[in-house]
């Protein structure tokens, strides 16, 4: 965000919420978010063993000079703190609701089905399951997996990010970082290091995140094979990212940075934008197929060269907040929803 615009948001009133959203989000509800690389700056090189990489020095030093702001919840990164909801929750509805977990119906049981089923994706349900956050920025989503009971690591390529990070993780009792003294379940530690480095050590997880990475690195699929390598068998892939389409381009390119200016001019760059088809068809010809990943669950889906599901994510100025879409496969809206900001993910197979 340029200084101008930040002078505006900090003249509005505290209690004009809904003002002060449209201020930094009022374009059209396709606005896309900003978008964070796996970043490095330049005086500080993650240990590295790989001798593949797909960091770019640029973009890491562009954001390693963003760091400090982190958690300026109406700063530079105001609209991925609105995003992290979302997030969260397509991650709940892809790990805590997989039908894979559910519990096998039974005449004895029969009469708790709703209690279970209510129960089911509530309270801490990533406990017992490794996760990992590549390209974790100041540890906005990482905080958030380890307060529902994930044992998370979270990485990124910034010295700078990953102090903003343990500095903000440290300051709170109840957040189950590494190096404090609290008891909650689960566990959150922060690594200066590449997703690279984690793959040649032969690190795996059950569920691998990436949120706005993909279109920063320098080879993105190289860097979404490094990830898939890391995917435990039955353990989970998502991502988040930017289509490459001109709606995402005016939004993006245009109105946020060069007219706007409520995302600094050269954090996005439209060549390296990746379409949600192109994503799901890599996995597909490149990443093993239908022999690694699973087909997406329901009779809806028919396609035989694409792996995974794809869901957009529209910007509702009017409520100050993201929504995920319904995605349903097949239907004509669906390629609509994903115009610009969307998710993915893929599940592994337990036995490929």
């Amino acid at each position: 965000m340029s200084q101008r615009a930040a002078r505006v948001l900090r003249a509005l009133p505290r209690s004009s919420s809904s003002l002060r959203n449209l201020a930094i989000g009022s374009y059209p509800s396709f606005v896309p978010a900003l978008t964070l690389p796996l970043t490095r700056s330049h005086s500080s090189t993650p240990p590295s063993s790989s001798s593949f990489n797909t960091v770019n020095s640029d973009e890491i030093a562009h954001f390693s000079r963003l760091s400090q702001h982190w958690w300026d919840e109406s700063g530079e990164f105001a609209l991925l703190h609105r995003m992290n909801p979302e997030r969260v929750e397509y991650v709940r509805q892809k790990v805590a609701l997989d039908p894979a977990t559910e519990q096998q119906w039974t005449f004895e049981g029969r009469h708790g089905d709703r209690t279970r089923a209510e129960a089911r994706g509530q309270g801490r349900w990533l406990q017992g399951l490794r996760v990992l956050d590549v390209g974790c920025g100041g540890g906005l989503l990482a905080e958030s997996l380890a307060r529902l009971g994930g044992d998370v690591l979270a990485i990124d390529a910034s010295a700078h990010n990953i102090a903003i990070a343990r500095t903000h993780a440290a300051a709170d009792p109840l957040l189950p970082y590494v190096n404090s003294n609290s008891t909650a379940p689960g566990r959150l530690e922060y690594r200066h290091t590449s997703a690279e480095t984690l793959r040649d050590a032969g690190e795996t997880f059950d569920v691998v995140c990436s949120m706005e990475v993909l279109e920063h690195v320098d080879a993105p699929g190289g860097f979404l094979q490094c990830l898939g390598d890391m995917v435990r068998p039955g353990g989970h892939m998502v991502l988040s990212t930017i289509s490459r389409t001109p709606l995402a381009q005016l939004l993006t390119l245009t109105l946020a940075e060069d007219v706007l200016r409520f995302v600094t001019p050269g954090t996005h760059t439209y060549s390296k934008f990746v379409r949600p088809e192109e994503l799901r068809r890599f996995v597909y010809s490149d990443m093993g197929g239908f022999q690694t990943w699973e087909r997406l669950d329901g009779a809806g889906d028919i396609r035989t060269d694409e792996v995974g599901e794809t869901r957009g994510i529209i910007y509702d100025p009017l409520g100050g907040r993201w929504r995920l879409t319904p995605g349903a496969e097949g239907t004509w809206y669906k390629p609509f929803e994903e115009l610009v900001n969307y998710m993915y993910h893929a599940k592994k197979r337990a036995s490929s």
